[in-house]
């Protein structure tokens, strides 16, 4: 899949891959995904995508985003928008797609590869775009599941599709390799946070009545 020394970029899709991973039955470890791919290549860059809700006191992605920040990865954050529509649903507004294919075109002239963790068809111009400056596209997605996690049209662009599944022994989190936690340490630079030790349920978990829109 990678060619020795070529320089390698990471564009994950914070959501995206949470839910193929939870999709097709496993954790994303974060640092062993981080390992991997800088033993493929030369890694320029790992950038992780994700959207918070603007104005809320807490969110529980808040220690994954603090560890991620850390522990080697450029982290891209934008706040969700919220509001009530005409038939009272409540509906959170919000992706990172423009952010994602910014980063991306600045980035493809000094790269070789781009893995890019979505199955998000809304990606296929960006792929063809980045390969008309030589770079090679690989997809992290899943066909395992029914309906898949990624598009056709964007399973067709890519260069290199790669089942998510298949790196699950590369990446996944393994429950016996986690840490215990550590009482009256809460600095996300020396250990792992309780979010990437165990399952937490979110304490402000969307309801039936939420819509998300793009």
């Amino acid at each position: 899949m990678t060619v020795p020394g070529e320089k390698i970029a990471l564009f994950i899709d914070g959501a995206n891959l949470y839910a193929t991973a939870k999709a097709v039955g496993f954790d994303i470890d974060y640092k062993r995904l981080l390992r991997e791919f800088q033993s493929r290549g030369y890694l320029l860059r790992a950038f992780y995508y994700t959207t918070v809700i603007e104005d809320q006191e807490y969110s529980s992605i808040r220690p994954l985003i603090d560890w991620l920040d850390y522990n080697g990865y450029s982290v891209v954050t934008k706040a969700t928008k919220e509001f009530v529509d005409q038939t009272g649903r409540r509906k959170i507004k919000g992706n990172m797609d423009i952010e994602l294919a910014v980063d991306a075109m600045e980035l493809a002239p000094k790269i070789d590869h781009m893995v890019l963790f979505s199955g998000d068809g809304d990606f296929r111009s960006l792929v063809e775009a980045v390969q008309r400056h030589g770079v090679r596209v690989t997809v992290v997605s899943s066909i395992s599941t029914q309906p898949p996690m990624i598009a056709d049209e964007l399973r067709r662009q890519c260069d290199i599709f790669l089942d998510i599944v298949e790196l699950q022994g590369k990446i996944g989190r393994d429950p016996g390799d986690r840490p215990p936690p550590r009482e009256g340490s809460r600095d996300p630079r020396q250990h792992t946070p309780q979010f990437l030790q165990r399952p937490t349920q979110r304490s402000t978990a969307p309801t039936a009545d939420d819509d998300y829109e793009d």
